[in-house]
């Protein structure tokens, strides 16, 4: 006569391609112990006896056993035999918890965040659909020569040194160091070595450690207006007081309240900034290239108060027209600049590699923090970027898409100026960057005309939203690099209805 559990198993048993017959008595067993067949406490047959009644060999049958135990299924008793746990894994994980309560509302269910971070989740920026016509800030991921990386790590990954597969320490691999610097020093002009690169996850995590470095609570932080979203993002989760700095007509930034242009002053009752967050040569949003006198007047304040500025170099590989222009940071000898950059916008986002070139006497206490906070990784695909850049494939890469990208801002500024007019291309815009900037009309909500597009299939970004204080601009900002030429007419025409109310 079979056991009970013999019986279970031959009525439950359905053999499956590619599984194996331990693997399938294993999940027998498992079901009939959560659904109460195979009660707590029970006794399991010995695994002579359940291999002979279900015609299984014993190891079968052990091995079953063996991952049952090791998953708190069952548990055994030396002399006794195999017994059901008195509690699955699954009871564990689902038993009811008692619920949050908010200390404002008492509500059951609710959650109590802190105070910033409702702000942060209330007013989110960050866009769910990244890929299409018109997505600012997305480079065509389609080019990136994806082939040729993978060869590299590929070969890579056949024989891996166990540093490659550890925590980093030191500010990213040594190789992606080396190479950056010298691309740096030939393509920007910045002046650094391999120990002033510090290798991060993207800008956003190269502003945080920043802040957290040199910014005390109510420490003072200048910031662009209107400004890159990520900046304000940052900030807002840090207890630093945020002024802005208007960014005017004269390709220049001044100071709030203060006249525009080359040789005004900064304010001089306010609190000497600790950082001050710039984009010089391509302004985020609007595209102004902030003029040499500024850029002096913002080197020399940094020296005389003790602060720091942040430049933020997002996409100067791409100037369409003109010489490059070069970064701030190499216009002084050990300037006191902190110059942050991507392959975001070269290669692709999701390759989630920045950098920052630090000043030397910040480049040792950035590294120890870097390493603390955030615990380094991803040595693998810095080394193989390293070489990607060390064989001339990067800088090839980016010839390529200078001249993709030229084309498709041509084709898109002109289906502007056919169809609206040559004024509503944003006047402060240069040649250069991933997107363009469409002016709209006193009283138009750029907001419900992104929104209305967006329902249509087509992506854009309202300019009213990188205003944090009052006077916004009302426009939308048109990313041209990651669509197609084909595609950018028919996207265009879209665009075109939703602003006219169509």
């Amino acid at each position: 006569m079979k056991s009970i559990c013999a019986d279970l198993v031959l009525q439950r048993l359905t053999p499956e391609a590619g599984a194996a017959l331990n693997r399938q008595l294993y999940d027998c067993l498992r079901g009939a112990i959560l659904d109460g067949s195979l009660p707590p406490s029970s006794a399991l047959p010995a695994s002579r006896d359940l291999a002979r009644e279900t015609g299984m060999s014993r190891n079968t049958v052990l091995h079953a056993y063996a991952q049952l135990q090791a998953e708190g299924y069952v548990h055994s008793r030396v002399g006794s035999g195999t017994f059901v746990a008195e509690t699955t894994p699954e009871s564990q994980l689902s038993a009811e918890r008692g619920r949050p309560r908010t200390a404002d509302t008492g509500a059951p269910g609710a959650v109590r965040l802190a105070k910033r971070a409702q702000a942060l989740v209330a007013d989110a920026s960050a866009a769910p659909q990244q890929w299409g016509a018109f997505m600012p800030g997305v480079p065509d991921v389609t080019q990136f020569p994806h082939r040729t990386f993978g060869r590299i790590l590929s070969r890579l990954w056949r024989a891996p040194t166990p540093e490659l597969l550890t925590y980093s320490h030191g500010g990213g691999h040594p190789a992606l160091r080396a190479a950056i610097a010298e691309h740096l020093r030939v393509a920007r002009a910045v002046r650094c070595d391999a120990d002033q690169v510090l290798v991060t996850e993207g800008v956003h995590q190269a502003i945080d450690l920043s802040l957290r470095m040199l910014v005390d609570p109510q420490d003072t932080v200048w910031v662009e207006e209107p400004g890159y979203w990520g900046f304000h993002k940052v900030l807002q989760m840090s207890a630093a007081r945020v002024l802005p700095l208007r960014v005017g007509p004269s390709s220049s930034s001044s100071s709030d309240g203060q006249a525009e242009g080359p040789g005004s002053g900064w304010p001089r009752s306010s609190t000497p900034p600790r950082l001050i967050f710039v984009t010089p040569s391509h302004q985020y949003p609007l595209g102004s290239v902030m003029s040499l006198a500024r850029r002096r007047e913002l080197l020399d304040l940094a020296r005389a108060s003790g602060g720091w500025i942040v430049e933020d170099d997002y996409d100067s590989e791409f100037r369409f027209a003109g010489r490059p222009i070069p970064a701030m940071q190499g216009l002084e000898a050990d300037s006191p600049v902190i110059y942050i950059g991507t392959f975001s916008k070269t290669l692709f986002p999701g390759l989630r590699v920045g950098y920052m070139v630090l000043p030397r006497a910040l480049a040792g206490h950035f590294r120890t923090a870097h390493a603390d906070l955030y615990r380094e990784g991803h040595a693998i695909t810095q080394l193989a970027l390293a070489e990607l850049i060390e064989q001339g494939h990067y800088a090839a890469h980016i010839r390529r898409m200078r001249v993709l990208y030229a084309r498709r801002r041509t084709l898109l500024a002109g289906l502007i100026t056919e169809h609206l007019g040559p004024g509503y291309l944003h006047p402060q815009a240069s040649n250069a960057g991933l997107h363009l900037v469409l002016r709209l009309p006193e009283g138009s909500d750029d907001v419900a005309i992104a929104k209305a597009a967006q329902a249509r299939g087509v992506l854009t970004r309202p300019l009213s939203r990188y205003y944090r204080r009052g006077g916004a601009q009302r426009g939308l900002l048109l990313g041209f690099a990651c669509v197609e030429e084909a595609q950018i007419e028919p996207a265009f025409r879209v665009l075109l209805a939703c602003i006219r109310g169509q």
